[in-house]
């Protein structure tokens, strides 16, 4: 269960998010949204773990698993589709040491499971956006946390291939896992998530996904493409 208590953190130095109280449901899944400016990647990174909070206290259970925006991946690292995967056990194995062969066959079976299994020694940088975008799946399964936290995990796929992390991510629902997700299309959240966090520097709202949205619609008229910005701080990023 991750709880937030009065949750406030900054963004190069800016006020992102404020005073966010609430509890992600174990097992369940949940969307959070919001206008470009709102803080929701700033909040995912505070759960993370990959950013201090300015005041308040952030309550994560010990093994979270974080999947950041596709863009912030180096392509040019000079790695391979399996060694991306492998990197999962890392923090079992530890960053150096030899991966036994459990490790491996891990690795082997999340690729196989996302159709990658001829590509395992092809460099990261040479896969379509789809394909990357699996591997970081694979990696997300290798690790195997009980809490995922993905950022605009859907973002500019094709459709096979967001059909097929689609359906993972009911897999670890299924499962029992927690999934926290910053989302940009509604329609998408509508089908597919269980709650919804709507932000806008401050929770304007967190519950079940429908009554959430509907209220967005209603009362804020948020599409997923308005203009509505972070009163906060309108660069303190997504």
């Amino acid at each position: 269960m991750i709880t937030l208590d009065h949750v406030s953190v900054k963004y190069r130095q800016r006020l992102a998010v404020a005073e966010v109280c609430g509890t992600f449901t174990t097992g369940r899944s949940t969307a959070i949204v919001g206008p470009n400016g709102a803080g929701k990647t700033t909040l995912l990174k505070a759960m993370a773990g990959l950013l201090p909070a300015s005041s308040g206290q952030i309550h994560t259970p010990e093994r979270v698993a974080y999947l950041p925006q596709r863009t912030e991946l180096d392509r040019q690292f000079p790695m391979t589709v399996a060694e991306l995967a492998l990197s999962g056990s890392w923090r079992r194995s530890g960053a150096w040491r030899r991966l036994d062969r459990t490790e491996q066959e891990r690795a082997a079976h999340a690729l196989a499971h996302m159709g990658l299994a001829e590509l395992t020694n092809r460099p990261i940088g040479t896969l379509s956006g789809g394909q990357l975008q699996r591997a970081r799946f694979a990696r997300l399964m290798v690790q195997d946390a009980p809490v995922l936290l993905l950022d605009e995990p859907l973002n500019n796929l094709d459709p096979a291939s967001r059909d097929l992390l689609l359906k993972q991510l009911t897999d670890w629902q299924i499962e029992g896992r927690t999934v926290i997700a910053v989302m940009h299309d509604l329609d998408l959240v509508s089908r597919h998530f269980d709650e919804t966090l709507l932000l806008s520097g401050t929770v304007q709202a967190w519950g079940a996904t429908a009554a959430v949205l509907a209220a967005a619609r209603a009362e804020i008229g948020f599409t997923g493409h308005s203009l509505w910005v972070n009163p906060l701080a309108e660069e303190a990023g997504s």
